[in-house]
């Protein structure tokens, strides 16, 4: 069953849901991309790695626990025989350990030389969050800022803070920014809401070069249907994180035309 929605469904952003979407989206897009790319380019798909302690940030401080027990005073007869005292009844509590995170993004490279042309980054909702997620993804977006390497950045999440634009406080649900290396500090952000279909782009690469369009609606509309996500969605429920007041009643009618609510 194909997604009820024209542009990007917001259901897929639940945090049970997310992460395999995440990792199908790299691998169709890496797969949409290439044929128009060989034999002068391949696409590899990389992980970067780094450690979080829980799911927003690294451990600041640990609460005291206290382990208490009852008491009870009752009047006993004394006596000479030395009682050992009953070991004082624990809590149950749970300690932050570290993990492990692997984020997948893509690298369009050049075949003779195996130079990283172009960066195509999908974020998670870790790297829209203050924390370790935050930072580890914005020294690699500075390392690819500074460099002579194009960067894709594509932002389907509603939740979280966006990442920073220079004197721009352009407010959407949905951005995709394709940054130039030629064209630094300049870049092209394509801005987008629920209600709207995904803008296709231009896919950077070395000049001279035909550059393709990705047409991301068409790379998520067959991804949905294929990885079957409308068995995995209960259209019933709100989406998680919740939509706007603005786009409430539209999602509502949307979903009721379609016999879903």
């Amino acid at each position: 069953m194909p997604s009820p929605f024209p542009g990007m469904n917001p259901y897929l952003e639940h945090p049970e849901l997310w992460p395999e979407v995440h990792s199908r989206l790299i691998i169709a897009i890496a797969d949409a991309i290439f044929p128009y790319l060989r034999p002068k380019y391949r696409v590899a798909v990389e992980k970067r790695v780094y450690q979080m302690t829980d799911g927003n940030s690294v451990l600041v401080g640990i609460p005291d626990v206290t382990i208490g027990r009852y008491l009870t005073t009752t009047q006993k007869e004394p006596s000479n025989i030395a009682v050992a005292s009953p070991p004082a009844k624990p809590l149950t509590v749970n300690i932050p350990i570290p993990e492990e995170v692997r984020e997948s993004y893509l690298e369009v490279r050049e075949v003779g030389t195996g130079e990283v042309v172009t960066v195509i980054e999908v974020l998670s909702p870790k790297n829209k969050r203050s924390g370790e997620g935050r930072k580890a993804y914005e020294n690699k977006r500075l390392q690819v800022l500074g460099s002579s390497t194009h960067l894709v950045e594509i932002d389907l999440l509603r939740g979280g803070e966006p990442m920073p634009i220079l004197g721009n406080q352009i407010i959407s649900d949905y951005r995709i920014l394709v940054s130039r290396s030629q064209l630094r500090p300049t870049a092209e952000l394509y801005p987008f809401n629920l209600q709207e279909q995904i803008p296709a782009f231009a896919l950077p690469l070395r000049k001279g070069d035909t550059e393709p369009i990705v047409d991301l609606q068409v790379v998520i509309n067959d991804l949905f249907d294929r990885a079957g996500f409308d068995l995995a969605i209960d259209y019933t429920a709100e989406p998680v994180p919740p939509i706007g007041e603005a786009d409430v009643a539209w999602v509502n009618e949307l979903l009721k035309q379609q016999g879903l609510r």
